[in-house]
């Protein structure tokens, strides 16, 4: 029963970000679950490369460059998705970007436009694109991957945090609007994890040091810390849990005196 719960057996996912990191660790669960996988990022030869290894261990996977700041780019791939697969059952939308380190209101429009489009308008482009596949199937499940700092914004990150609030608020939103459906939408919103995309935290020590001061568990997060709560879910385990943001970060949040 445990092991039903949890299965993907026979359904497609589509995983942005996924060449790496985050996405990489989901995808590797969704495949472990029976899932057929659809990897997408900026580069096409990580793509192949992060598909050849989860094919290598028997799962089904495939992989196709796109940007999630360009709208047609992201309309092609659900449209690659239902060509090799047939359908999408499930979208992670886990792909992001930082350009700014620094005070918010020092930053150019174009990083201001650049992390918006990619964090936000991107979530919303493919969420576009997949939602009447999805009606046609009878429903589906959709994971925004949002951060801590959507909740209580990061030093020197105000924009990466501002787009990231927006996550969990689309994410609510279309959880009451897209319920009559049968199509589930939560966020995770992850802590300090050890990729590539946060190295810039974690491997400078003045930055990294109090955060894990400050974590009860005393450590940062892996990208397989994330992929538990992500096949949750995706999976029908979760099939009354809509609307929800699950915070994955080492208890960092808790308020304490």
């Amino acid at each position: 029963m445990a092991e039903s719960l949890f299965s993907l057996q026979g359904k497609v996912a589509i995983i942005t970000g996924a060449s790496r990191g985050i996405g990489m660790a989901i995808a590797d669960a969704y495949a472990d679950a029976g899932a057929k996988v659809v990897l997408s990022s900026r580069k096409q030869d990580a793509l192949d490369e992060a598909a050849s290894t989860i094919k290598a261990r028997g799962g089904e996977a495939v992989g196709l460059a796109a940007h999630n700041g360009d709208k047609a780019a992201l309309t092609a791939l659900v449209d690659f998705a239902i060509q090799h697969y047939g359908g999408v059952d499930i979208l992670v939308n886990n792909a992001a970007t930082n350009p700014h380190f620094g005070q918010m209101l020092d930053a150019e429009d174009s990083l201001w436009q650049k992390t918006i489009e990619v964090n936000i308008m991107g979530n919303v482009w493919l969420t576009q694109a997949v939602v009447p596949h999805m009606r046609a199937r009878g429903g589906g499940k959709i994971v925004n991957v949002a951060s801590v700092n959507g909740i209580r914004p990061g030093t020197m990150q105000g924009i990466y945090s501002m787009t990231k609030a927006a996550v969990i608020s689309l994410t609510q939103t279309l959880a009451m609007e897209l319920a009559g459906d049968n199509i589930h939408v939560n966020a995770i919103a992850p802590g300090l994890v050890r990729t590539k995309f946060a190295k810039v935290l974690w491997d400078n020590p003045m930055v990294l040091d109090p955060i894990v001061g400050r974590t009860p568990l005393k450590r940062i997060g892996e990208p397989e810390d994330i992929a538990g709560i992500a096949l949750y879910l995706a999976s029908s385990a979760s099939n009354y849990t809509t609307g929800q943001v699950f915070i994955v970060d080492g208890g960092l949040t808790i308020p304490m005196l």
